[in-house]
């Protein structure tokens, strides 16, 4: 039987966020929730340096679930938002993706499934312990009934009189696929007393990241580490949760110690090597995917990210290899889209303008809701004088990523040029909305406000 890693199978699709009935404060202290990241504490890279997502955090360097969500305010910007990292679509129920495992020895046979859970006495073989544990993973995880495999836990914890940690772990996994979460929290806690386990100790602080409460999470993966010093998942637990809290020093700090612990893990040296590649250390960020080169990661993300590295570390020989290797290797048109974009970038570095633009228009035809590169044309657009189409690239790019504040700042300079004072400032405000340490914005409100005055 293949095992299934349960713990980062994690994704919330639209229904599990839009249809959630666990009340969560509506306006959480600074620091404490992970749906209101807020400004950066950890004096990470500002938005105008690092992008951000739809939620307020930056990008991480490091694709993995729930890194793109972020709780939408509207059912229209939530099916916008792309969950995954290989789709666009958002998920539309979690429930719909875990995976149905069919081994050699239970694929289905013509006469019917191979255990037909309707017929099954769940009371006989939870007196079975051995044959009850084998039973149970099988109904979870093959067929994916979450209601039979509670009924079964529950009758052989009651069999093993409560005694054995191993049924209380499952339970927990059954409460949090349906939903109820404080019961989960109970049985892992529970499960806890008994045994420790380093999986447990993640079930837990899983089921407190979908209560939205970061800060206990973290007090769990701290306790976690005093009883498993320099364990890998949790030191790498606490950096994630402190990379989604926008504390960014926080978890460069933490992925550091993951590096000493196991200097294979792959996530903690992209996220290193992003973070160095943001706090304008492009030379740095190079030999940290230069690493993950030689340890035989081959794909597109990589050879994008270190043709950017070698961009930005004037390294121009290497530039375009990497950038064609990327182009070779990517999977799907989001990833070429990507590799495009970057390109893009590169030919306003060295002042071919043209380059640039057939650059962003390749990327729009890869991917039609890419609003960076709206707004880039736009820029360029404006450049050659052309207004109504840099108006018109602007309001597409600011209507498919509202959380983008170069969109809106783009806007309102553009409709103060030609003396539309009135869209100007509405744009202006967005953009404070969006990035509100923004300087150039202040002083463009002030200034607005100050002709509003003279009116």
């Amino acid at each position: 039987m293949v095992y299934v890693d349960e713990i980062d199978m994690d994704q919330e699709g639209i229904a599990e966020m839009v249809l959630d009935e666990n009340a969560i404060a509506q306006v959480a202290r600074p620091g404490t929730s992970l749906k209101l990241p807020g400004t950066s504490q950890g004096g990470g890279p500002s938005p105008a340096v690092r992008p951000v997502t739809q939620s307020g955090r930056p990008i991480t360097g490091f694709v993995r679930p729930s890194t793109q969500s972020g709780r939408p305010s509207t059912m229209e910007q939530a099916i916008k938002t792309p969950r995954t990292a290989l789709t666009a679509r958002p998920i539309t129920s979690a429930s719909g993706r875990y995976v149905r495992l069919g081994t050699a020895s239970m694929l289905t046979n013509p006469d019917g499934p191979f255990i037909n859970l309707s017929r099954l006495n769940l009371a006989k073989y939870a007196q079975k312990p051995k044959l009850a544990k084998a039973l149970f993973e099988y109904i979870f995880h093959h067929e994916n009934d979450v209601k039979n495999a509670l009924d079964l836990a529950a009758l052989a914890t009651e069999h093993a009189q409560f005694k054995d940690w191993w049924w209380k772990v499952q339970i927990g996994k059954c409460y949090y696929r349906l939903g109820l979460y404080r019961e989960a929290e109970k049985q892992f806690k529970s499960a806890l007393k008994q045994q420790d386990m380093v999986d447990t100790i993640l079930y837990l602080a899983k089921v407190y990241l979908r209560l939205d409460q970061p800060v206990t999470a973290l007090n769990v993966f701290k306790q976690g580490l005093d009883r498993f010093p320099g364990e890998v998942t949790l030191t790498c637990g606490i950096a994630r949760i402190y990379e989604e809290m926008n504390n960014i020093s926080s978890a460069a700090e933490y992925y550091k110690d993951v590096l000493k612990q196991d200097n294979t893990h792959v996530e903690a040296i992209a996220c290193i090597g992003s973070n160095h590649f943001y706090s304008d250390q492009p030379e740095i960020a190079l030999r940290f995917y230069r690493r993950l080169l030689q340890m035989g990661v081959y794909n597109c993300q990589l050879f994008n990210n270190l043709g950017l590295c070698c961009f930005y570390a004037q390294q121009y020989d290497m530039t375009l290899s990497s950038f064609e290797r990327a182009l070779f290797l990517a999977e799907n048109q989001e990833e070429t889209a990507d590799v495009w974009y970057n390109l893009g970038h590169v030919a306003v570095g060295i002042g071919d303008l043209n380059l640039a633009y057939q650059c962003f228009r390749l990327t729009l035809v890869n991917n039609n809701d890419y609003a960076e590169a709206y707004n880039n044309l736009a820029v360029l657009e404006m450049r050659k004088g052309h207004i109504e189409q840099a108006r018109a690239l602007l309001q597409t790019a600011s209507s498919l990523a509202p959380h983008m504040y170069e969109p809106h700042f783009n806007f309102a300079i553009l409709s103060e040029k030609v003396g539309d004072l009135q869209r100007s400032y509405t744009a202006a405000q967005k953009s404070e909305e969006a990035f509100p340490g923004h300087v150039d914005t202040q002083q463009l409100i002030k200034q607005l406000k100050q002709h509003f005055a003279m009116l």
